[in-house]
């Protein structure tokens, strides 16, 4: 839990201005704002004062010297789980209206190219043209709906998006991987945090990046992909700077799981000496 509160700290002042929180102006989004700019305020407070007696004054602190401060430590952290929760639940909102927006728009510029069309034939052949233009864009609409019909599943989304990360076409990688989070499919629910992890890295959008690699290792900490998710967190804190956090992240990793593959092996001591750990 402390990597997680670790983990959303460098991430607070981007919070306000994500994509996944544009509608502010409702109820919802400015009382999440409200909360998190009140948890700002105590962080804040309780780094001053070391995170042990804690004696400076906070609305929810109790009275006391060490057991107030680790009282107030454990309510912070409720608060940061509720709180990510809230920008998870949030994000899914905001992927599903990027998702139904790409839709609208590529059905606006299908439309606008055959009405395009249709115009270019009435300018070239008068009333005939218009009768020979007709037939093709008939058959145009019927076949593109069979395919609006089936979408394709997480299975084939991931691996095309795996494909898509290896040619370093990192939007196509990160679309696949939503498209499988949205999906709801809780098989492969931590494959596509990983895939999102890696094509987030890849845009070199490194505090998006740690809460996706975050959000797989919290799925199953205990899976042949965990070590993964370790790593690409701790990828993510060394892009952004962070590296006494990517260095605890190393840590981590090499006691939860000290029997290491070569290539993660490697790629971990690769971290470490970036890190200077």
């Amino acid at each position: 839990m402390l990597r997680k509160l670790l983990l959303l700290a460098p991430l607070l002042p981007m919070l306000g201005a994500a994509p996944a929180l544009a509608q502010m102006e409702s109820r919802e989004g400015i009382a999440l704002q409200n909360q998190i700019l009140q948890l700002r305020q105590e962080m804040e407070a309780l780094r001053r004062g070391g995170g042990g007696g804690y004696a400076a004054p906070v609305p929810v602190a109790p009275r006391g010297a060490t057991a107030g401060g680790n009282e107030l430590l454990s309510q912070l952290l409720d608060r940061v789980n509720s709180l990510e929760e809230e920008v998870r639940r949030l994000r899914g909102q905001s992927d599903q209206l990027d998702y139904r927006l790409r839709t609208n728009q590529q059905a606006l510029e299908k439309l606008q190219g055959d009405m395009d069309y249709r115009l270019q034939q009435l300018e070239q052949g008068g009333g005939g043209g218009r009768q020979g233009a007709a037939p093709p864009a008939r058959p145009a609409q019927p076949a593109a709906e069979p395919a609006a019909a089936a979408p394709r599943t997480p299975e084939r989304a991931l691996s095309e998006g795996q494909a898509a990360l290896s040619r370093r076409d990192y939007a196509a990688a990160e679309a696949a991987a939503r498209e499988v989070i949205a999906s709801r499919n809780s098989a492969r629910a931590q494959d596509a945090q990983l895939l999102l992890g890696d094509a987030l890295l890849g845009r070199q959008q490194y505090q998006s990046a740690a809460l996706a690699y975050d959000d797989a290792y919290q799925r199953n900490r205990r899976s042949g992909r965990a070590p993964e998710a370790l790593l690409g967190l701790s990828n993510a804190f060394l892009g952004f700077g962070a590296k006494r956090e990517a260095c605890a992240t190393l840590a981590d990793l090499r006691s939860q799981f000290p029997q290491l593959s070569g290539g993660l092996a490697s790629r971990a001591a690769e971290a470490r000496r970036r890190g200077g750990c």
